[in-house]
This record gives structure tokens, C-alpha cells and sequence, in this order.
């Protein structure tokens, strides 16, 4: 929900991804009393804030890398790069949310829906399927961006020292407040959908609370899934994909088992998405020991890992169709399958790093309407 999920977005990374580091690069860090927690009987969720000797060196280096007056404010707005330098509060907060990130896990909820066979275009149903969205993205994927920017605050200040937190642009004490109205806020309307469609089990909420720890685990130590390249980018693609799709299927009919394989397997693919935001940041997380897999394979074995995980995961998918008697659906889907590798021989393939908007903004819609035509397979 990105995390929920991300629904929790986690990081989506449009599938954006940055990383927190431990190294000699890294800046000292002092204990600072403010802090996050989330206690119950049996675990504690805790985000700790911290300064560094390194906010000044980071506001000196943030003109040379990113010079204000070359920033697009449509840019920041989104949280994408080329962003312009802001000093509006709250368009700073609406840029750590990276709205860019939030059509994946909309996506996702209009996929569920449709794949649940019950969804009518009524007031109630179009009202119910919106406030979804509205937790899957603006909510827990913000939250898990905002999270997933206060975590990665330290390999920014190397990488991308203008970044809001590290340029010192929003104070501490104002990041750990949006990351908890966020999640609160999610969790809230996780069960409000619970209560509106009747559910005995409140599933919605149960799985906004399992997005938003995938989101948690995923961008913070100890376990800090995005450490490792393989667990980390499945993580994200699983929150991009798999966790909108079963709120939505859950809030308008009934989540069953093979659902929950197919959305699974398609999260491979979401793995090769996030895969691809990898490589600019090869530099920085080859300095951290960060093991991403451009770092762990090289570029050029990376690539080839990144394409086939997208393609051969929906290959794989549409001879699942043809094999449910889907033939038509699997014939849709494989259309679709082929000029997202076109794009890829034409732009990623060539330069993973100069192509990667690009490639992401040609192929990946053609993917994600293979995900609609998949759900509505699966719903007759």
C-alpha cells in the first residue's frame, strides 16, 4: 500500500529508490532525543532523528549540483529530479510524498477491483474504489517515501545533497510529524473501507498494517531490505503491484489463492522495474558497499537481468491465461509485451543510465495496461 501498501508506493522508486549507508563516506551521527516509535505487546516500530556534522557541507554542495534557477517547479512538485529549489513548506512535503510514484498503486486498486468481478459503476462503488486510492498513494506511499528519504538522508547528502532533507529544507521534527500522520491517516482509512463494505475480518486494515512494515523493514536498519538487491527490489515491486491489487480485489469482492500467486509472479516484473533506477545510483552505492545488482553483477549483466525479469514474467503469465482457456487475454497481453521490448533495445539496452526516463515512460505503460488485461482475464 510502496510500500500499501506502499500501498505502502515503499519506495516506488516510478519506481524511484535511494539508499541509507553505513561506510566511512558516511557523516558522524549524533543522538538527537526526538524520535518515532510504535509499541505494542509484541513488537516496537521506532524511526530516530538524528543531525549530522554533515548538513553544512551538504547546503555548500547543493547549488553546484543542483542550481535553483535551472529546477522545473512542476518537477518538484512531483519529487522527481531536476526539481527546483523550494523554501514553500508545504510543497516541500508534497515533494518528499513523490507524487510521480503514486499511478502505480492507483493502478494496482483499479486492477483489484476489476479482477474481483463486482465492481459497478454506482456512486458508492466509484466513492469506495477513490478513498482506496487515496490510502494505496497519497497516504502510505507517501508515507513510505517520506520514510524512505529520511532513512536515505545520508548517501543524499553524497548523491543528491539538494534533496530537501539533507539541504536542511524542512527540519527534523516536521519530517517525523508527516511520516506519522501519514501512516495514521492510512491506517484510519484502511479501516474505514473495513467497516463501509462490511467486512467481518478487516482485512483492508490488516494489510494496510503489513504494507506499511514491508515499508518500514524495506528502508530502515537492521533489516533494510534494500541492501540487498534481489530481496529489496522484489519487496518494492510486490508493494507496487501485489498489495494495491489485493486491496482493491478485497474491498469489492474476495481475495483467493490463485490471485494471490498470479500477483506475486507478476511482482518479478516489478522487480525488473525497480531494477532499472538502480543504475544512477551505481556510483554512490558501490562507495556505501551497498550490493545492488549493477553493483553485484556489473551494467552490463544487470540490464540483461532487469529486461528478462520484466519480459519472461509476463510471458510466463499470458501462457498462464492460455492454459485457464484464456486464449484471447493471453494474445492481448503478449501485444502488449512487445513494444515494451522495443523500447528496451532501443533505449535501455543501449544506456541504462542516459535512457532510463525514457525507457520507463514509453514501455511501462504498455505494462501496466497488461495488468488491466490480466485482472479482467481473471474476473470472467
Amino acid at each position: 500500500m510502496a510500500s500499501l501498501l506502499n500501498l505502502v508506493s515503499l519506495s516506488p522508486k516510478t519506481f524511484s529508490n535511494t539508499r541509507t549507508t553505513t561506510s566511512s563516506l558516511q557523516p558522524r551521527i549524533l543522538q538527537h532525543p526526538s524520535s518515532l516509535s510504535f509499541n505494542n505487546s509484541r513488537w516496537r516500530f521506532t524511526v530516530r532523528a538524528a543531525e549530522t556534522d554533515a548538513n553544512e557541507a551538504v547546503k555548500s554542495q547543493a547549488p553546484d549540483k543542483a542550481p535553483s534557477k535551472d529546477g522545473s517547479s512542476f518537477n518538484q512538485l512531483l519529487g522527481i529530479k531536476g526539481a527546483a529549489q523550494e523554501t514553500n513548506k508545504w510543497k516541500i512535503r508534497l515533494q518528499l510524498t513523490k507524487p510521480v510514484t503514486w499511478p502505480p498503486l492507483v493502478w494496482g486498486v483499479v486492477c483489484g477491483a476489476a479482477a474481483s468481478g463486482n465492481f459497478h459503476w454506482t456512486f458508492e462503488d466509484v466513492a469506495k474504489s477513490i478513498l482506496c486510492m487515496l490510502m494505496s498513494g497519497p497516504f502510505l506511499t507517501g508515507y513510505t517515501q517520506t520514510m524512505n528519504d529520511w532513512y536515505d538522508r545520508e548517501i543524499d547528502a553524497i548523491n543528491e545533497p539538494y534533496r530537501p532533507i539533507p539541504s536542511g529544507a524542512i527540519a527534523e521534527n516536521e519530517v517525523i510529524t508527516q511520516i506519522w500522520v501519514l501512516l495514521l491517516g492510512g491506517l484510519a482509512v484502511a479501516g474505514t473501507l473495513d467497516i463501509w463494505a462490511g467486512h467481518d475480518f478487516p482485512i483492508l486494515f490488516y494489510l494496510a498494517v503489513g504494507g506499511s512494515l514491508l515499508s518500514y523493514i524495506y528502508s530502515a536498519p537492521p533489516l533494510k531490505l534494500k541492501q540487498n538487491g534481489w530481496i529489496g527490489n522484489f519487496a518494492l515491486g510486490a508493494s507496487y503491484i501485489s498489495l494495491p491489487w489485493w486491496a482493491g480485489q478485497a474491498l469489492f469482492g474476495t481475495l483467493t489463492p490463485d490471485i494471490i500467486v498470479l500477483t506475486i509472479l507478476y511482482s518479478i516484473a516489478g522487480l525488473g522495474i525497480a531494477i532499472v533506477n538502480d543504475f544512477k545510483s551505481i556510483e554512490g552505492d558501490r562507495a556505501l558497499g551497498l550490493q545492488s545488482l549493477p553493483v553485484a553483477f556489473g551494467a552490463e549483466t544487470a540490464k540483461w537481468i532487469c529486461v528478462g525479469a520484466i519480459d519472461i514474467t509476463q510471458l510466463s503469465v499470458a501462457g498462464y491465461l492460455l492454459g485457464a482457456g484464456k486464449p484471447y487475454y493471453a494474445l492481448a497481453l503478449v501485444g502488449l509485451i512487445v513494444p515494451q521490448v522495443i523500447f528496451q533495445f532501443k533505449y535501455f539496452l543501449k544506456d541504462p543510465v542516459k535512457y532510463d526516463v525514457k525507457y520507463q515512460a514509453s514501455a511501462q505503460p504498455f505494462l501496466v495496461l497488461g495488468l488491466l488485461v490480466t485482472a479482467l482475464a481473471t474476473s470472467h
